[in-house]
């Protein structure tokens, strides 16, 4: 038998694919079925409810959307709130908001002091994981990695099957504790195996938070200063959570739901994070800004920026996806507060560095693409184009030192918080398998003999 050339196989193998497989996408009108879980008017379809998280962008009125402010809510606290209230008593406010995701109430200072002890405590990673789950199948991408370390948590557990709430408490907790740690280690083995740099691995420090031990982790001399520790701390505040319905907590949702263990669920939500559509955004978001970086010469002409924008929208430039990465969201309308606060933490420490003009393009391309969006489309929706998280994140992480290949891992073991908590209320109170309807187009047809098959 002679070998197949596998490209031409593969190639026609996919002859006619489209023709099978494909949908026109008239036929989610003419069958009224909300492509995305999303109405045509823009706002979701309830797929199911939830004491965790509210995420406020518009209201409507006599059927009509009616823009406001974004509001970010945390178990009934704005995210601005929590935000600002860890900065003016000076102390991090990650674990806190973990806490309260978690556990439904802010902690009094004793329960927090404890929940930090807890997280330290858990950080560690069972004996010989790094060895045999990171170092000897290095991956270029830390995502698929956090995936995989994830799923291989499963076999160093012993009790990873016992079904009762204080262990889902257990692993969640462990998780949170567990994920920095993982990213980092993947990262370094990434950088020895195929950068072809020196691997240096750092004892952890218990003393340090969530935020400090990243620092910590990543680079080679572990020095960093009080405010990058906390403009880091914010980033993670910010990321923790976001509702029920983004993509990633759906997915844990949906995982929960059939009855399977927390690590594949939390693995399955990392997966999802990684999409470019969802926590992969903001790497766009750097790739488009250095895009506009070469082909602008002169940053501060908004004619300029204004042109190439035009030309993104139109597909004539960037990646030919049309698409202002980094600005429009979903629910948000006029602002995205998360958005807000990480652009004003982000200003202040820019101020004066070369990165200061980086933060001047966005701010430019945040200010004209809405209006050049209603240029080219007539939709009602277009006007409310607000700038996102992922506008401005990268490029705090950036700034912050944090690799270009740590941005949507950096989203993961932030947003860890909200999917625990999403998995904890779905194990105490869904108790159905997540399962929607499908409307099937195919026709019935007569079975034909492989003889007169062509």
């Amino acid at each position: 038998m002679s070998k197949l050339d596998n490209t031409d196989y593969i190639n026609s193998l996919c002859r006619g694919l489209r023709e099978y497989s494909a949908l026109d996408p008239e036929l989610f009108h003419k069958y009224h079925v909300n492509r995305g879980l999303r109405r045509p008017d823009g706002t979701g379809v309830v797929a199911g409810i939830t004491k965790i998280c509210n995420v406020h962008g518009y209201m409507l009125n006599e059927g009509e959307i009616e823009a406001i402010p974004g509001e970010l809510i945390y178990r009934g606290y704005e995210i601005t709130d929590l935000v600002h209230a860890a900065e003016q008593e000076n102390r991090f406010g990650y674990e806190e908001t973990a806490y309260l995701l978690l556990f439904g109430k802010l902690p009094t200072a004793e329960q927090l002091a404890d929940f930090r002890r807890y997280i330290a405590e858990s950080r560690e990673l069972p004996d010989g994981f790094v060895l045999d789950m990171i170092a000897k199948a290095p991956s270029n991408n830390i995502m698929n990695k956090l995936a995989r370390s994830v799923l291989a948590l499963y076999s160093y557990d012993e009790e990873c099957e016992v079904r009762t709430l204080e262990n889902e408490v257990r692993i969640a907790v462990s998780m949170i504790a567990r994920l920095p740690v993982i990213m980092s280690a993947a990262y370094q083995v990434k950088r020895q195996h195929f950068d072809g740099e020196s691997l240096v691995m750092h004892p952890l420090r218990p003393e340090e938070s969530n935020a400090e031990t990243i620092l910590s982790l990543l680079r080679l001399d572990r020095k960093y200063t009080s405010e990058e520790a906390h403009l880091l701390d914010v980033c993670m505040m910010l990321h923790a959570e976001h509702g029920g319905g983004n993509n990633s907590a759906f997915t844990c949702r949906v995982l929960t739901s059939s009855g399977t263990d927390p690590y594949s669920a939390y693995s399955g939500a990392i997966g999802a994070l990684k999409g470019f559509r969802h926590g992969g955004a903001n790497i766009k978001v750097i790739e488009q800004l250095e895009m506009f970086k070469r082909e602008i010469s002169d940053p501060e002409n908004e004619g300029q920026v204004a042109d190439l924008i035009r030309r993104v929208l139109r597909k004539e430039a960037g990646d030919g996806a049309g698409l202002i990465y980094g600005m429009g969201h979903a629910v948000y309308t006029l602002s995205d507060p998360r958005a807000v606060l990480l652009k004003e933490k982000a200003f202040e420490l820019a101020k004066g560095r070369e990165i200061e003009a980086d933060f001047r393009l966005l701010e430019t391309i945040e200010r004209l693409t809405p209006e050049l969006i209603s240029e080219k489309s007539a939709h009602a929706a277009a006007k409310y184009f607000c700038a996102n998280v992922d506008l401005y994140s990268g490029l705090v992480y950036r700034m912050l030192g944090i690799p270009a290949d740590l941005l949507t891992p950096m989203f993961a073991v932030s947003r860890i918080a909200g999917w625990a908590a999403h998995r904890i209320e779905e194990v105490l109170t869904g108790g159905r398998i997540i399962r929607p309807a499908y409307k099937s187009l195919a026709k019935r047809v007569s079975y034909i003999p492989m003889a007169e098959r062509k």
